[in-house]
């Protein structure tokens, strides 16, 4: 299962976890993805995307 947006396509950002001594590690950030149910009324019928919650948002303006 890929944690990238259906609808915007954002992705993992690759990053570092920065100690208090300024030691960096490689780490990730994920996007907030959620899974969303869409109904399409030309189809009739409901559909499951996996999407991010910026896009949420824009869809519900």
């Amino acid at each position: 299962m890929s944690r990238v947006c259906d609808l915007t396509g954002k992705m993992a950002m690759s990053g570092f976890n920065v100690s208090h001594s300024n030691v960096k590690t490689k780490r990730k950030f994920y996007p907030n993805l959620q899974l969303q149910k869409f109904y399409i009324p030309e189809e009739d019928r409901w559909i499951t995307l996996k999407v991010s919650t910026s896009a949420i948002k824009t869809i519900n303006k």
